[in-house]
């Protein structure tokens, strides 16, 4: 969070502070995703925003911490933003409907992140790691609920098999399709992704 003096704005040390933080994340997604997280060390990530390894403490504990904070950053935001959805949609249909574009633009976005979580969660302390899974889950029942007050017949458990494989079918697409090598446009996998994740989540009941 930026620094705010006596309810001014930031001031431009602590703004830059901020900038350095978010520069060393962004870092830390793209070096994780490509080494994984026992690949990188303090000294290359902050190599790759253009200071000394030191100069990370500044910032961030350690590692692992630098870690914590990608990942449990990344879920409250995924939370806060589909609540938000939710409020603001003026009838369940739109509320999925909002739901599955705000999660493609998600994972269209932030494919680096989406690895680093399948492959590193177990990297994190034990206390970050419950805090993720226990902001995952409380993001999973807002979109079991939409789906439930869509579909009162299903029971719990097959509205959660629902949104978790849609999860699967738009987190997997921006870093596993490709066309001739190159990962597939956004623009081009985003129609599809949301027109195949709404058929699924209403897929008729058998």
């Amino acid at each position: 969070m930026t620094e705010v003096v006596d309810g001014a704005r930031p001031t431009q040390r602590s703004q830059a502070k901020a900038d350095r933080r978010a520069a060393l994340l962004d870092a830390a997604a793209k070096l994780f995703a490509d080494r994984g997280f026992n690949g990188v060390s303090i000294e290359d990530l902050g190599t790759a925003v253009g200071v000394s390894g030191p100069a990370v403490y500044r910032h961030f504990a350690g590692k692992q911490a630098v870690l914590a904070a990608l990942l449990v950053g990344v879920s409250q935001d995924l939370l806060d933003g589909g609540r938000a959805v939710v409020e603001r949609s003026a009838d369940d249909a739109l509320a999925l409907r909002s739901l599955i574009a705000f999660h493609a633009d998600f994972a269209l976005g932030n494919p680096d992140v989406i690895r680093v979580q399948d492959r590193d969660l177990d990297s994190l302390a034990d206390e970050d790691r419950r805090e993720v899974r226990s902001l995952q889950r409380r993001y999973i029942e807002q979109w079991t609920a939409v789906l439930g007050r869509l579909h009162p017949s299903l029971d719990a458990t097959v509205l959660r098999v629902r949104v978790q494989a849609t999860f699967g079918l738009i987190n997997s697409t921006p870093h596993s399709a490709r066309t001739h090598g190159r990962a597939i446009d956004p623009a081009t996998a985003r129609p599809v992704l949301e027109a195949m994740a709404w058929a699924g989540l209403n897929a008729p009941v058998r």
